[in-house]
């Protein structure tokens, strides 16, 4: 039987969101179980582990971009342009004056 990859996810103290602590691979879930204690709590440096089967992972993949959310990106957003245009639609601009308002 080939050995199965797993993924390990720790806790650092109770209340803090669990993050990946690394992977490895064993013969079965027990193996994996003893693995884990010994490789990720070894110095009782977590408060909780989850031990997950890499096969049990589901990706998500190819996520459609339904929002435009270029506004929150500084080069994809001229605020120079669009103060110009609120200032040409409240009809403030001063031509003579290369964009600034009278």
């Amino acid at each position: 039987m080939p050995d199965l990859v797993f993924e390990v996810f720790r806790q650092e103290r109770k209340g803090k969101p669990f993050e990946h602590a690394g992977s490895f691979r064993a013969p079965d879930e027990r193996a994996a179980e003893i693995y884990a204690r010994e490789f990720y709590d070894r110095r009782h440096e977590s408060v909780r582990l989850w031990l997950v089967p890499r096969s049990a992972i589901h990706p998500l993949e190819d996520l459609p971009d339904e929002f435009d959310t270029s506004y929150r990106r500084v080069d994809g957003y001229s605020l120079k342009s669009r103060l110009r245009e609120a200032r040409e639609r409240a009809g403030t601009l001063d031509s003579g004056s290369g964009g600034e308002a009278a």
